[in-house]
């Protein structure tokens, strides 16, 4: 602690500065802000246990940091090189000062430390600076440097290594604006306060409603001591800023509460958003240019891509409870996949990973994750994802309204796979129209389950082990890091929990309909009937639950395709599939989602059906179908608009399929159903031909082959069942001569 007249210093949580010192007798002379004084000696300042110096600035102008290189410009900072060439060569004889590694050269004659004394080197030294050139010299900062000059930066290098040879005028000491009076400082904050929740004004009106607040609060002889427009000017962007902000995000950022949140482990935080990817690909439908969706959830603390969905239309509720459901469960490997994107991560060894799946499982994090940072959209405010996220255990919270740094890493991380992946494709837009290609639908090439299957080995083969750089985790920021190195690390440091959902957690995450069971009909859900053999010991019986949905059973079901619904049986907690009555026993009906079961219920209306049955609701939705997806006239007929609402409804159906598990939890067998939806004319052939054999009531004959008449009144042949009794005797005494 350096103790000098004016310094402050703090005892016991109270100020005093030093008006005295006497260092003959080791001691010094403080005062209080109250006028009080006393005497204290240095033993006791320096064993005191509450003793520090103040932070409030002193008349002395010391700084309560010390100066280092970062505060000075490059050019001073290469005066400083300088300077210090000059002086080490002074002490050591050697520009570098390590007489190991000399320079071509040294030591020089005047510098030989072995031949010569410090003395004699310094006036050597100040006699080459005062023989430059008085240009040179002031440019080098080597002007005036005599005898003194060097002593002087020797004693303060000693103090300080880095900046003890640096000119004091190369930092300054910042003196602030003392024209500004507590009465100007408090009719600033107040106009600031004002004026931030008014819309914005100039800073001509600001001063003038300085100088209106100085006079109604202290007096016409305060103007005075206001400083002019150019002083106010340069204090209010010292203090707020520019000014140049929107006055609704200036003041989000006083309302905002300004906690930081500290990640320390995969899973805390993943942020999620969607974006239109920036490549056209081609529907698998009509095979035309279409642009799809990009859903993207992102591990913060290591960077990892964790999950992605592309889907036709914009993500629903449902293609983001799926997506939290891919981030607890593994990545399988994929068929052209090799052994460097298998499971890698020390401490859980592949084969135990790939034992609990049931397949071999990709490098990529997979974990239950604790947080999910959102933006406000309504897909993430809904019914259905509250739901979801209490059955996954999650919080699922949208970031603070205008902070885009809430979930500034998944959007940077959408703009990083623009320059590393997306740009090197056939089909890509650019950022707005104004870079877009002459026909980007044209260069289109890839089909929506390519560009998937793409992006998901470019995400495991090249994101999870690049370079993080900038992102390096805080506890080795010169590291290099990459988000599998990352999740490695936490293993070590924090263990990893293996969890992998069990299949039932499709059903448990689709949303859910509270519904009576009737004797003859079973369940009906958004205006279609649905049945199963499951339902037979609770028809027209109440749950027995409480509440809200008091006596009612609860019935999930996919809006992807509405063909099914699933119900989990109270004894045997085993889900079962409800078809709809409307499908025909051997299943050929094409799949729909809930746009096309509010389609086909308005027709239905329309045309003033009012049928007892879903089944008779069949040929209505197969007519509807066929009218506008046959396939012969899809070139044809159906518009653009109309194609693409096909494509994203066939995209739905895929991803509905996808999702689904081949057998029910807990071993309980779903029942049968096609692997992959039926296209739409193998279902109206069908239903047709259906049709014509009902309305003919007998088989018709086949036509009688010739000599039909001639074989039946020859005495030489056998009878039927007389020919099949020889053929059997034929062959009994062949297999006899056989075994003998």
């Amino acid at each position: 602690m350096e103790l000098a007249i004016g310094e402050c210093l703090i005892l016991d949580e109270e100020e005093w500065q030093v008006d005295l010192v006497e260092p003959q007798y080791g001691r010094v002379l403080l005062t209080s802000k109250t006028g009080v004084r006393q005497t204290v000696s240095f033993r006791m300042l320096a064993h005191h246990p509450q003793c520090r110096r103040s932070t409030v600035p002193t008349a002395s102008g010391r700084h309560l940091q010390p100066k280092t290189t970062d505060d000075l410009s490059d050019h001073y900072r290469k005066l400083l090189r300088i300077r210090l060439g000059h002086l080490l060569e002074v002490e050591t004889g050697y520009r570098g000062g390590d007489p190991l590694h000399p320079r071509p050269g040294e030591p020089r004659p005047d510098y030989d430390p072995d031949k010569t004394k410090v003395t004699e080197r310094r006036r050597a030294k100040a006699a080459e600076l005062q023989a430059l050139d008085p240009e040179h010299a002031k440019v080098l900062g080597l002007a005036q440097v005599s005898y003194r000059t060097l002593t002087r930066w020797e004693s303060k290098r000693r103090s300080d290594v880095a900046m003890g040879c640096a000119d004091d005028r190369w930092t300054p000491t910042s003196r602030g604006h003392t024209s500004i009076t507590a009465e100007v400082r408090e009719a600033i904050l107040a106009v600031r306060a004002e004026t931030l929740h008014r819309s914005k004004i100039n800073m001509r009106a600001r001063v003038g409603l300085i100088h209106q607040y100085v006079e109604e609060k202290f007096g016409e002889e305060a103007l005075e001591e206001i400083p002019s427009y150019g002083t106010l000017r340069v204090v209010w962007q010292e203090w707020f800023g520019t000014g140049r902000a929107r006055q609704r995000y200036a003041r989000s950022v006083l309302e905002s509460t300004g906690e930081h949140v500290l990640i320390e482990r995969p899973g805390q935080v993943v942020a999620l958003d969607t974006t239109v990817l920036p490549v056209m690909v081609r529907e698998s439908v009509f095979h035309d240019p279409v642009t799809v969706h990009l859903t993207l959830a992102l591990d913060v603390y290591t960077h990892s891509i964790v999950g992605f969905r592309m889907t036709l239309v914009s993500d629903t509720s449902t293609d983001v409870a799926m997506l939290l459901r891919d981030l607890t469960m593994p990545l399988p490997m994929r068929a052209d996949w090799g052994e460097d994107m298998e499971w890698p991560y020390p401490g859980v060894p592949a084969a135990m990973v790939a034992e609990f799946a049931g397949h071999q499982v990709a490098a990529l994090p997979f974990f239950a994750p604790e947080t999910v940072t959102t933006d406000h959209g309504s897909v993430y405010r809904n019914h259905h994802l509250v739901q979801a996220q209490h059955v996954l255990g999650v919080k699922v919270l949208p970031a603070r309204v205008l902070r885009p740094t809430d979930k500034q890493t998944v959007e940077r991380a959408f703009g990083a796979i623009r320059s590393m992946l997306f740009e090197y494709l056939p089909g890509y837009i650019g950022v707005d129209a104004s870079d877009r290609g002459v026909d980007p639908e044209a260069d289109a090439v890839l089909t929506i389950a390519e560009m998937e299957h793409l992006l998901a080995t470019w995400i495991v083969k090249v994101w999870q082990n690049r370079r993080l750089g900038e992102h390096a985790p805080c506890w080795d920021p010169v590291g290099d890091h990459s988000p599998n190195t990352l999740f490695a690390a936490s293993m070590a440091q924090g263990g990893w929990a293996l969890e992998i959902p069990s299949p039932s957690l499709y059903y448990q995450l689709l949303p859910r309909h509270q519904v009576l069971i009737q004797n003859k009909r079973g369940v009906k859900i958004r205006g279609l009937w649905y049945d199963g053999k499951v339902l037979k010991p609770y028809r027209d019986e109440e749950s027995g639950r409480g509440g809200r949905h008091k006596d009612r059973w609860t019935v999930h079901r996919d809006p992807r395709d509405a063909r099914f619904a699933f119900f989990q049986d109270p004894r045997t907690h085993a889900w079962h599939e409800l078809r709809w009555t409307g499908l025909p026993p051997e299943g050929e009906v094409p799949a729909f989602t809930d746009a096309r079961v509010r389609e086909l219920l308005t027709a239905a209306k329309q045309a003033g059906l009012k049928p007892r049955t879903d089944r008779e609701l069949l040929p209505l939705l197969l007519e509807l179908i066929a009218a506008h997806a046959k396939v012969a006239q899809w070139p044809g007929r159906l518009t653009k608009a109309q194609r693409t609402e096909r494509a994203r409804e066939a995209a739905q159906l895929q991803a509905a399929a996808a999702d689904r598990p081949a057998a029910g939890a807990d071993g309980a067998a779903i029942g049968s159903r096609p692997q992959r939806p039926i296209p739409v004319d193998a279902a109206v052939d069908a239903e047709r031909r259906s049709r014509r054999e009902a309305a003919v009531r007998q088989q018709p004959r086949a036509p009688r082959r010739l000599g039909d008449g001639a074989r039946r009144r020859a005495d030489a042949l056998l009878a039927a069942v007389d020919a099949a009794e020889a053929a059997t005797e034929r062959d009994d005494a062949t297999n006899t001569e056989d075994e003998q």
